[in-house]
């Protein structure tokens, strides 16, 4: 006989229980949507108040000293009003979904949100993602708080909002469902459990986002495409280069960090130095350095002077990247470090793709912009150990989607060669690490 109960209630089919944290993941999914366009807004604001303004533009010298003003109050708030043990976001989640049983305090919206801004929108080199990816963990936390669930579905929310904060700010939705469980493991290892409550809240989250500020990807490139097996040749080239650029982003980071940690200095004194250290470069080489480095990105990704120059103002990009990285993250200043990957990958590529340019015969195809593109994905492969989430969003980032075969090839060496290296140290290894540590739940 039928039976609505069993057909509503029963384990298998459709039914409520299939649809576990489905409720939840749309409410995780809004709610991070919402704070995500607050925080777009907040930056906005702080882009007019601080670099964008005429007073700025008129007393270029001010730049000299404005990073260090920004880091100095960002880290101040951050004191002040939260416990987080230090300013990175996305590693501050990584560590709370492992050590924490997924607990992040609410408090941490307003006050990553203001930190980050300040830091950023005052010429920080750093990137939004990470505060965003913290953020939409917060979201998720909290909501699995207030509606009194277990910490397997608070751990499992928190998932979620971290990947709706990532899909809304980058606009590519099924790069940041991907990120929000893949990013917990520095392996080939993923949180399976929170796959499907991750889609729904990028979803949600990035039709929000997306009604607020349009549908159009952040950046746009001239149409590339793969059409030639031989490129497989130089393109296994960029992934060895790709390796090496971002142990040297890596070393060069933790070293600085380190060396920041061991300054028996007050921390605000240390910001004020990485920030000094960012003005100085950004006044006296290159204001390029200045903030996320989306404008680096754009340059690379319409790269079309094929010269020896060319190659190094590409290569002077990327050093100058992880140094004014390093320095305003790894001194105390609150900022992420995905964005500034993206930068570290597309420089390394376009000089790659210009070098080959040079050097290959004009039968060949090859396109430093599709370098560019590429180079980005393999490098958030190799530094921040997510394949599958590079392969994608740098598709849905640019609106290109002929280039997935050459990023694919790029990604899977990359990843494979730069086993043991990661920008966050809160990852671990696989599942089985996970399983042998005792969570403290607060």
């Amino acid at each position: 006989m039928f039976s609505i109960k069993r057909y509503l209630f029963a384990g298998r089919g459709l039914s409520f229980r299939t649809g576990k944290y489905f409720g939840e993941s749309m409410l995780v999914g809004a709610a991070t949507g919402i704070t995500v366009v607050a925080f777009r807004y907040l930056i906005d604001f702080g882009d007019r108040m601080l670099m964008g303004s005429n007073w700025v533009a008129e007393h270029p010298w001010v730049m000299l000293f404005l990073p260090a003003l920004g880091a100095l109050a960002g880290y101040l708030i951050i004191c002040r009003f939260s416990k987080l043990e230090h300013a990175r976001g996305t590693d501050s989640a990584i560590k709370a979904y492992h050590q924490y049983g997924g607990y992040l305090t609410s408090t941490v919206l307003p006050v990553k949100s203001v930190a980050s801004v300040l830091t950023v929108a005052s010429g920080g080199s750093a990137g939004y993602e990470g505060p965003v990816t913290l953020l939409g963990a917060a979201v998720g936390s909290s909501i699995a708080r207030i509606l009194n669930l277990t910490v397997r579905a608070r751990r499992i929310l928190m998932a979620a909002g971290l990947a709706g904060g990532i899909a809304a700010l980058f606009q590519a939705p099924l790069a940041g469902a991907l990120f929000g469980f893949e990013i917990f493991y520095s392996s080939s290892d993923i949180e399976y459990e929170t796959a499907l409550p991750c889609f729904i809240s990028s979803v949600i989250s990035y039709t929000i986002y997306a009604y607020f500020f349009g549908w159009n990807t952040l950046f746009s490139m001239p149409s590339v495409s793969y059409e030639n097996g031989l490129r497989l040749l130089p393109y296994f080239f960029l992934s060895l280069i790709i390796v090496f650029g971002s142990r040297f982003y890596i070393s060069f980071f933790n070293s600085t960090e380190r060396s920041f940690s061991r300054m028996k200095l007050p921390g605000w004194l240390k910001v004020i130095i990485g920030g000094l250290v960012v003005g100085l470069i950004g006044y006296a080489i290159s204001p390029s350095v200045y903030g996320a480095g989306y404008p680096i990105i754009r340059n690379c990704l319409v790269a079309s002077s094929v010269s020896v120059n060319a190659v190094f103002v590409f290569l002077a990009a990327f050093v100058l990247n992880v140094v004014t990285t390093s320095f305003t993250v790894g001194s105390g200043g609150s900022g992420g470090l995905f964005a500034p990957a993206l930068v570290c990958g597309a420089t390394l590529g376009a000089a790659t793709g210009v070098g080959f340019a040079m050097i290959l015969p004009d039968w060949w195809g090859i396109h430093p912009e599709a370098f560019a593109l590429v180079g980005m994905a393999g490098f958030l492969a190799s530094s921040i150990r997510t394949p599958l989430t590079a392969i994608v969003m740098v598709a849905e980032i640019s609106g290109n989607h002929e280039l997935l075969v050459p990023a694919m090839w790029v990604c899977g060496i990359s990843f494979w060669l730069n086993n043991g290296w990661s920008l966050y140290r809160s990852q671990l290894h696989n599942r089985e690490s996970a399983a042998i540590r005792r969570i403290k739940v607060k």
